[in-house]
């Protein structure tokens, strides 16, 4: 490395300031110690990442990704080219250590499901679905995930915004032995809608083809 010369006698060239600290010596500042940062307990981090391609032509729009958590239901948050009519087809592959019986997503006040006799409301693992006259919840039953498998499902959702939210949540039956109980609680449960549980918020980026 060269160095530079000083001529004799020229003063000593002044040394910056040392920063001032923000906080005391030895601590970090985190997001948990900031009010309203802290959101590490309902957004997600980036591990388990989900994403989504809108077929703009065929108004199709399809959505993939991993779930890993058994405590919490999962809201998505998607940014639409355009509102209007989708179909929606979702794929999601079960990462945690339990079978799913039941699945069921619900949409937010700007958003609907579609049921009529031309659209498809389909599962690969579920041979039954539900959905209530409010046309907000739907249901897909009789079937199951296994731990490692992916669930595909298709249904048709009309948007009245560009920025739909919609929940999805699983159901895990406690055995009790009892067949015929288990299945009464499950038609049960299909019908009034899953336990709300704490919320996984998702922001799912979307690509836009077509």
């Amino acid at each position: 490395m060269s160095t530079i010369d000083m001529p004799e006698g020229a003063p000593e060239p002044a040394m910056a300031a040392a920063p001032e600290l923000l906080t005391p010596p030895g601590e970090t500042t985190t997001a948990a110690g900031m009010p309203g940062l802290d959101v590490s307990s309902r957004v997600r981090a980036r591990d388990i990442q989900m994403a989504a391609v809108a077929d703009l032509r065929r108004r199709v729009l399809m959505v993939t990704g991993a779930i890993d958590t058994i405590e919490h239901d999962v809201s998505v948050s998607l940014a639409l080219p355009e509102p209007g009519r989708w179909q929606v087809i979702k794929s999601e592959t079960n990462l945690t250590d339990q079978t799913w019986m039941a699945m069921q997503v619900t949409c937010d006040e700007e958003s609907s499901f579609v049921d009529d006799p031309e659209t498809m409301v389909v599962s690969r693992q579920f041979g039954k679905s539900f959905l209530t006259p409010d046309l907000r919840r739907l249901s897909f039953f009789d079937g199951e995930v296994r731990p490692g498998e992916a669930v595909l499902t298709v249904f048709s959702m009309e948007f009245s915004g560009r920025r739909p939210v919609y929940a999805h949540a699983r159901y895990t039956p406690v055995t009790t032995g009892d067949p015929e109980a288990m299945a009464e609680r499950l038609d049960r449960l299909v019908a009034d809608g899953l336990p709300q549980r704490p919320v996984v918020e998702l922001i799912v980026p979307v690509t836009v083809i077509g």
